[in-house]
């Protein structure tokens, strides 16, 4: 259930669950209370452990590549924004450049409560490098990690939330293709097919090309001479598309994996999740065997 969470969601999720357990076996007061409502806190440890652990994995197991020369499928990335102009957007709220935003408006209303009237995020690319090659990064769909996190007041009635990412260090993991140079996907059947009906539609060019005899007509001989002269230059056209560079691009899996832009290196990353998954499984631990010796305390004959 928690595996397919954000992993800011499980941690807030938990916590949350956690104390309102906690609150309510207190308030209850009875032993077989104090059992259940720790047996609830372990299995959501464990679920949150199993998690966390799962992202873990998933980045110690998976090489960081060059982009140069990264496969194309599911990789990862890791290397420094493109800091351009062309490559950076501003905030709406603050006007800060950065690679990617997003951002809360909260409102005063009634009784002094902050009510969220309006939020958004950048769905602007970006290009990063790690001196091997650039990849363009498309940002929709991905979970974003250590984002800057700025909270101001404009006005004593309205508070702005904004996460910036600013892109000194770049970790993406996700589904990276390559689009036209070597990687191209052409037909010269379908593009052969589309030139001799360019050709066509100007009969008089065709007629001083290909009529050798000048009858005014393009008999089937002449016609096979057209259509080896189209494969001729369609072939050369793709020799050409496929000797430009191609563009490498990264963006959220299509089966569903996890997409995932930091601004953390590899191993502060993973160390993260290892860190998360550490404190569940004691929390776990905690839990099982407190509901364990209250329950075994309270059940002697």
């Amino acid at each position: 259930m928690l595996q397919g969470l954000r992993s800011r969601y499980v941690e807030l999720i938990t916590s949350v669950s956690h104390l309102a357990l906690l609150v309510i076996a207190f308030q209850i007061g009875q032993p077989m209370a104090w059992v259940g409502c720790l047996a609830l806190i372990a299995c959501i440890s464990f679920l949150a452990w199993i998690a966390n652990f799962k992202r873990m994995r998933l980045i110690a197991d998976t090489p960081t590549s060059r982009i140069g020369s990264a496969a194309q499928g599911y990789v990862e990335l890791y290397g420094r924004a493109v800091l351009e102009p062309d490559n950076l957007v501003a905030s709406p709220l603050s006007g800060i450049a950065c690679i990617w935003f997003r951002y809360w408006v909260y409102a005063k209303r009634h009784h002094n409560k902050w009510v969220r009237v309006s939020e958004g995020r950048s769905h602007s690319t970006f290009a990063i490098t790690d001196g091997s090659g650039q990849c363009v990064i498309d940002p929709d769909h991905a979970e974003v990690i250590g984002a800057e996190r700025r909270v101001t007041y404009p006005t004593g009635q309205y508070k702005h939330v904004e996460e910036l990412l600013y892109g000194h260090s770049v970790y993406v993991l996700g589904e990276f293709s390559t689009v036209g140079g070597a990687a191209a996907r052409l037909d010269i059947k379908e593009d052969v097919a589309l030139l001799l009906t360019e050709w066509k539609r100007d009969r008089p060019a065709l007629h001083q090309r290909f009529d050798l005899d000048g009858n005014g007509e393009i008999d089937l001989q002449e016609w096979e001479l057209a259509r080896r002269a189209a494969i001729r230059e369609v072939e050369k056209q793709h020799r050409e598309i496929r000797a430009q560079a191609g563009t490498h691009v990264m963006r959220a899996p299509g089966d569903g994996r996890l997409f995932l832009l930091a601004s953390l290196s590899p191993q502060k990353l993973k160390n993260r999740y290892l860190l998360w998954s550490t404190v569940h499984l004691l929390v776990l631990f905690a839990a099982a065997g407190a509901a364990i010796w209250i329950f075994s305390m309270n059940s002697t004959p």
